[in-house]
């Protein structure tokens, strides 16, 4: 066949471990065969990172505000055992933090719904959709220990030389304490992709945190989620034939769960890391789910929600078989891919991203999984493939599409 040409390219952000493995693979026999590839490369591998202090993680970041649509592997987020095991200059922020910040994004993630692989929840029968807000929180905290008795106090100093303080409280005895801020920027921004990505789908968005408790930081999300609405979009909404409904996190578990899904789930950061792996074990794996971080200037970066697969890298380096699941990774080069097609008018790009999901999918319907599936599938007869033997089974009913 004659390999389908790109016009811009793709800001390519390669990652570690086993994922890395089977980010080449994927290059190598689904896509390598098929297209003209054009990408931006960058290696966000942790050695690289290291070598360059994270500016290549920034640089990347900016890449994708260049040219629109980033596709990213998954990536090591150090601790204390990375730092000696890869003798790392320092412990770097997480990538995606990096890049999310940048990028002023929010993060959507789906389940991938595949046939024979029944959700845990029997009641789900739609793609429960979780939009995570991804700035501040837990994730740009200030901690400290508390080493003995103390008083903790909250404190913001004005430019003006104004002072607000509380105590946050008097330590009688050791313990720890930490302070979280947001901005009501990002907020509103958050907010916005909300609203536009559930009008994009025609489904209900759901947004939910615990104002009832925390009646300043939570209540002012809540406040900013309603003015919006109610300035630009209950109209739309309205047009659409769907629903804005705001809830308390506790009862948005417990209706969720009552569902059969077709919703879009809001959740601040910590809230929306916790839900949406929760949703997708329940759909059946974390290896088959979509995630892709939106600006609301318009850029995307896909990406894979689950890690490097440490423990199968370990495998892999040692010799042995291993049998990983692809799905994840394939399914953002594939919405990335269809993402540039759908910004440059290209038509053939689009159809071929969707061909790869078809084939994808087809292969595990048709009885031929990694062992993650194998456990969860209802289809008969049905085998295991190693990891590569998995890629090349897509492969070849991609092929067959082709001829």
């Amino acid at each position: 066949m004659k390999k389908i040409g790109m016009t811009t390219p793709l800001v390519e952000l390669d990652g570690d471990e086993m994922t890395r493995i089977i980010w080449q693979q994927i290059k190598d026999h689904l896509l390598a065969p098929f297209l003209e590839l054009k990408t931006e490369y960058y290696d966000l591998g942790l050695q690289h990172r290291d070598e360059t202090n994270d500016q290549v993680t920034v640089d990347a970041a900016e890449a994708i505000k260049k040219y629109g649509v980033g596709v990213k592997c998954a990536t090591i987020t150090a601790n204390a055992d990375r730092m000696v095991e890869y003798k790392l200059k320092e412990l770097w922020k997480s990538p995606n933090a990096t890049i999310r910040a940048i990028l002023d994004g929010t993060v959507f993630r789906a389940p991938i719904i595949v046939k024979g692989i029944e959700p845990y929840v029997p009641r789900w029968r739609k793609p429960i959709t979780v939009a995570r807000h991804a700035y501040g929180d837990i994730y740009k905290s200030a901690e400290l220990r508390v080493d003995g008795p103390a008083k903790a106090e909250l404190v913001v100093t004005y430019k003006d030389g104004k002072v607000d303080k509380k105590t946050v409280y008097d330590f009688e005895c050791p313990g720890i304490v930490m302070g979280m801020h947001n901005k009501d920027n990002s907020i509103t921004s958050f907010a916005h992709a909300c609203f536009q990505y559930a009008l994009s789908v025609k489904q209900d968005l759901w947004f939910a945190t615990k104002d009832t408790i925390s009646k300043t930081y939570d209540q002012r999300f809540k406040e900013i989620f309603e003015e919006i609405f109610a300035q630009e979009y209950a109209a739309k909404f309205q047009e659409a034939g769907i629903e804005y409904m705001y809830t308390l996190i506790d009862d948005a578990v417990a209706r969720v769960i009552r569902s059969d899904g077709g919703m879009v789930w809001a959740c601040k950061n910590y809230d929306g890391d916790v839900m949406s792996d929760l949703v997708s074990t329940a759909f059946g794996s974390l290896a088959m789910m979509t995630s892709v971080l939106v600006s609301p200037d318009g850029h995307y970066e896909y990406e894979a929600a689950h890690g490097t697969v440490q423990r199968h890298y370990y495998q892999h380096l040692k010799g042995q078989e291993t049998s990983t699941n692809s799905v994840a990774t394939i399914f953002a080069w594939s919405g990335a891919l269809r993402k540039r097609g759908e910004l440059d008018g290209n038509q053939d790009l689009i159809a071929f991203a969707d061909n790869l999901e078809k084939a994808s999918l087809a292969t595990i319907e048709e009885g031929e999984m990694t062992k993650d599936l194998y456990a969860l599938s209802t289809v008969s007869p049905k085998k295991t493939l190693n990891t590569l033997d998995f890629i090349l089974a897509i492969k070849t009913r991609l092929e067959k599409m082709y001829q």
